[in-house]
């Protein structure tokens, strides 16, 4: 009677992994919807696009984007997170709306941690220190010494409060425990504008952005901010190189699911996403950034401690958006 006991349990424990994995090669049945989380353009919408058409080829069936955009990434990160949790609807996730939207805003509708699973980290990019052609001060060492000297006396350009550009400058001022004269502006452009134009000292963009007029002359590159010299600027250095230590900072973006889709359908997302990742190399070296392959085992963890790191900058440095 036992052996029948534990034949019959195994039939059904055998019948149980046969419905998974049709499950697992059910789906996806139907279209699957990336939302990124601003309009078109820019590094939120050449991820969840690439992406997008690297999983359509290889599954056969659509992934299409829906640009959501609104109050920064927030809108469309909040449409992610309150829908059904089975596998039709992603977000691309980065730093903007996974980590700094946490500590900038007081009452936030998501909460990253809570509301979604990092599927797949893909995409990277580092940023750049650029500086005035004509700052009297040529290396980074120099500028930290006169702003120690004198705060406030050299000026730094933010593309807003509460960007990218924005909060690297605070992490710089916080490494080097220096303080320069913000001066927001309304994005990049602008900011470029006026550094070129000479009004401005310095400025924190992505390498992509600021790599041109470094090359053309009409600014100086000071540094990157990363832990290894960019493929595309080899002669500018990291900040550690240059002298300020414990800045080794990368955006990086990737796709989340909200939280409580399939274990199942996350696996086949992972492995699909780590399998197509050759085919994004080319496309994500010509924008500026390159591939970011991060294990499986390893993606919650690094989430974790990019979301830590940043929230407690934010707050720390007293920034809000509302």
């Amino acid at each position: 009677m036992l052996g029948v006991r534990h034949l019959l349990a195994w039939l059904v424990a055998f019948a149980g992994g046969i419905a998974m994995a049709q499950a697992q090669i059910a789906w996806p049945e139907r279209p699957v919807k990336i939302i990124v989380p601003i309009g078109p353009g820019g590094s939120y919408d050449l991820v969840g696009r690439q992406v997008a058409d690297v999983l359509s080829k290889r599954t056969g069936q659509s992934f299409f984007v829906e640009n959501k955009p609104g109050a920064g990434t927030v809108v469309g990160t909040q449409a992610a997170a309150q829908s059904e949790p089975d596998g039709y609807t992603l977000v691309v996730g980065g730093l903007s709306n996974m980590a700094f939207n946490s500590a900038l805003y007081s009452k936030l509708a998501y909460d990253p941690q809570r509301d979604f699973v990092p599927v797949a980290l893909v995409y990277r990019f580092g940023y750049i220190m650029v500086a005035r052609k004509d700052l009297p001060q040529a290396r980074l060492a120099d500028i930290v010494a006169a702003a120690r000297a004198n705060p406030g006396a050299i000026s730094v350009a933010t593309a807003g409060v509460g960007t990218g550009q924005h909060l690297v400058a605070a992490a710089f001022m916080k490494a080097a425990g220096v303080k320069l004269q913000e001066v927001p502006y309304k994005g990049s452009p602008p900011a470029f504008t006026d550094l070129l134009a000479g009004r401005i000292d310095l400025f924190f963009d992505s390498i992509a952005a600021g790599l041109p007029y470094v090359q053309s002359g009409q600014a100086r590159g000071i540094a990157v901010l990363s832990s290894r010299r960019s493929a595309q600027a080899l002669d500018v250095p990291t900040m550690s190189e240059a002298g300020v230590s414990g800045l080794d900072v990368d955006s990086w973006l990737g796709i989340f699911a909200p939280a409580r889709t399939p274990p199942e359908i996350i696996a086949r997302l992972r492995s699909d996403i780590r399998a197509v990742l050759p085919d994004l190399k080319e496309r994500f070296e010509k924008s500026g950034g390159e591939v970011f392959d991060v294990p499986n085992d390893k993606i919650d963890a690094f989430v974790k401690s990019e979301y830590e790191t940043w929230t407690k900058l934010i707050r720390e440095a007293g920034i809000k958006l509302d």
